[in-house]
């Protein structure tokens, strides 16, 4: 699967839980990514944010059969990052996102909006 559609997987899972303000960060021409995309978004509780990021990793799973392979913040649930190497999703309550603005952070990477259907 490439890292394309991985991303297109990840945003599934996050749409699935309803997850606000998604935000696609291509990073593939950023000199020193990490990644080829940070798929990230907002969710509005504890709660929310943790059923965001166990719907990723059940999308993805269920697609591709892969596993992260690595994640973090599950027990604070402010900012969860689940990162499958080429793509890493991050799930933030909205002060955390702001606070940490990565949009801003990856100025040069190309940043898609995804527009979300009410």
């Amino acid at each position: 699967m490439s890292s394309e559609e991985l991303g297109n997987v990840v945003v599934k899972g996050m749409e699935e839980k309803k997850a606000e303000d998604i935000a696609i960060m291509d990073l593939r021409k950023v000199k020193g990514a990490v990644s080829d995309f940070f798929i990230i978004c907002s969710g509005n509780s504890n709660t929310q944010i943790e059923s965001i990021a166990e719907s990723i990793e059940k999308e993805v799973h269920e697609a591709s059969k892969e596993s992260p392979w690595r994640k973090e913040g599950f027990t604070n649930r402010e900012w969860v990052l689940i990162d499958y190497v080429n793509v890493v999703a991050h799930v933030f309550n909205k002060e955390k996102r702001s606070h940490y603005a990565l949009e801003d952070l990856w100025g040069d990477a190309v940043i898609t909006q995804v527009t979300q259907n009410a």
